[in-house]
Order: structure tokens, then sequence, then C-alpha cells
């Protein structure tokens, strides 16, 4: 075993220790029920609390970091979000046929969180574990646009001949966005399919997450306007939704 794994065990087994106990437990407790050196436990319990991960509290024994309560009320949020946009998920759904979708930012891009499939056989996919880079997607292009995610520099990933190649091409297209109040991807990530995506904000008036509809380019292509009005409608009532339940807490 290396060094460096050894020292994740250990710090592994400290922090299981901490978050599993029924109350704060002290220094002391941890040397005893781990039996690690002295030393040790006290430089790993450093590294703990400087990344979050425990915390001391008034008395000096160490609990849960905060770390933990940002990951649960952000798990918090998705699920609230989720039900919260289930009813607009389902109306476009019906509206269209085509698959939809509820996406939010991430450190990396976007992360899908919802989707109710297609009622047509071809164009039923299941985005949820598919990587689409940002710039070739509608989500992601919403993202870009209202400035929740970073947009890349240099030249892009050119998926097909329509895909934006350059940081210009797509800050223009952004900027069409943002004018138009939805986003469009024609046949960027893939030839025969096309997509569009509304923002969704939330009671502070940042985008905090996008819905989107996706389907064959022979379908979609020509009813661009009217779908991408359609979901800018959805968007704005489950923003307003949101603001009510945030409001009414």
């Amino acid at each position: 075993m290396t060094n460096g794994t050894q020292s994740i065990d250990r710090a592994a087994e400290i922090l299981s220790l901490v978050v599993k106990a029924d109350d704060p437990i002290s220094y002391t407790e941890v040397v005893e029920s781990t039996e690690l050196a002295r030393s040790t436990v006290s430089r790993l319990l450093s590294a703990l609390e400087r990344n979050g991960l425990v915390e001391r509290d008034g008395d000096g024994l160490y609990r849960g970091g905060s770390l933990f309560a940002t990951y649960a009320s952000r798990f918090d949020r998705v699920e609230t979000l989720v039900t919260a946009a289930d009813p607009t998920l389902q109306r476009l759904s019906e509206e269209t046929g085509e698959t939809v979708n509820l996406a939010v930012p991430s450190s990396t891009g976007v992360v899908q969180i919802a989707q109710v499939d297609s009622t047509f056989v071809l164009g039923a996919t299941n985005w949820v574990d598919v990587e689409v880079p940002p710039h070739c997607s509608a989500l992601g292009k919403i993202m870009y646009a209202f400035e929740i995610i970073p947009v890349p520099s240099g030249r892009l990933e050119r998926r097909t001949p329509y895909t934006l190649g350059s940081r210009k091409e797509l800050m223009d297209n952004l900027a069409e966005v943002r004018e138009r109040g939805y986003a469009i991807v024609h046949e960027e990530f893939e030839e025969g399919l096309d997509a569009l995506a509304a923002p969704v904000f939330g009671l502070d008036g940042r985008v905090v997450a996008a819905v989107g509809i996706s389907g064959p380019t022979m379908r979609i292509a020509d009813h661009h306007e009217t779908v991408g009005k359609l979901l800018v409608d959805e968007a704005g009532l489950l923003s307003r939704s949101l603001k009510r339940k945030v409001t009414h807490r």
C-alpha cells in the first residue's frame, strides 16, 4: 500500500467515525477508536477541517463539516426543482410528443436531472448518461448565454459540419439566444437531430435550470419558432412557480 493510499484510508476512517457518531466526538476519542498515532490523527483532522469535511463546535469537539450541509442543501434543491418542474415537462411532452429534458449547471457543464421520453419511436433517447459538449447543446447554450458556466476559449470540438467552431461564432450565437429568449441547436451535435431550450429563473433572477426539447430534424426544423415560444412560456410559468414556493415557505 502506498503512503498516499494509506493516508486516504486513514482519513476516511476518521471521517466515517466523526460523521457516524451520535454526538460530536473529541480528539482523544478519535485517537482511542482508531488506534492511530496522535500526530497522525491531528494531521488528518486538520486536513479534513480545512476542506470542510469536519468542523469543531464551541467545546472543541468534532462533527460533520459544512460540506455535508452544502451537499444536502443542493440535493434538496434539485429534488424540489424536479418535483416543481414535472407538470411543465409533462405539458411540453403532451404538446410536442418529443423528448423533454430538465438540466442544471455543473462544474463540467450541464447535468440532466429529469426527462420525459418521446412518444415517437424515432427520437426516444435517454439523454441522462449521454455526454454532450455544452456548445453543441441547446441546454448548454442557455447556461453559456446567461453566464452560468464559463464560455470556452479557442477552437471548439466539431461534431458535425454545423457545429459552431470558434468562440466568436459561439458568442454571436449566444447573443441571439439572449435576444430571442431560447436556444436552438440545428444538427450541431448529431446530423438529423435538433434541440431547443429556454431558461428557468430563480428568486434572485439568475438562471437555475433549463428546459429543453429534442427530436429529429425532419419533425422539428420547420417549427423552431413555435416550439421556442412554447418553451419560453412554460419555462416562465415554472420560474414563477419556483419563486412562489420560496416566498411562501
